[in-house]
């Protein structure tokens, strides 16, 4: 897999029918390795190793329903009373971040109501603060550390 912008970080790999997979460390189980699940690995070590999230405060890879359809969210990361902190949407390397993409993740984001926002592609992060005030979203240079 090519490199992505963030840290070096380690990950453990196994092979199984000539497929190569990686560790969940929040699913606690090997997924198979695709250009997008390189991308949600380096975030949730991101999340994890830089930001201070703590493991049982994130979730990755569950089913929400948006206007009635099932939907797929790649990371969240939560307050300790449940609360949503962060709507993380990942991309493969090669997919460009469009306004397709920040609709995408606002459309989400109706029902989860989170605080921020982060789009990702590996390569390019867009990190985003919600005004529900102003209906709109400010873009941030970084998103702030967890504190609890």
């Amino acid at each position: 897999m090519q490199p992505l912008n963030f840290p070096a970080y380690q990950f453990r790999f196994k092979s199984s029918e000539n497929k190569v997979q990686i560790f969940d460390p929040i699913r606690k189980k090997f997924i198979q390795l695709q250009p997008e699940e390189w991308v949600r690995q380096h975030v949730v070590s991101f999340l994890i190793t830089e930001k201070n999230y703590p493991k049982s405060l994130i979730n990755v890879e569950k089913e929400l329903l948006v206007n009635n359809l099932k939907r797929r969210y790649d990371v969240l990361g939560y307050y300790p009373d449940g609360r949503i902190h962060l709507v993380v949407e990942c991309k493969a390397p090669s997919i460009k971040i469009t306004q397709e993409t920040f609709d995408q993740i606002a459309r989400y984001n109706l029902s989860l109501k989170a605080d921020y926002l982060m789009v990702t592609n590996g390569l390019q992060h867009y990190f985003c603060k919600m005004d529900y005030e102003q209906e709109k979203y400010v873009f941030l240079k970084d998103i702030p550390s967890y504190m609890l």
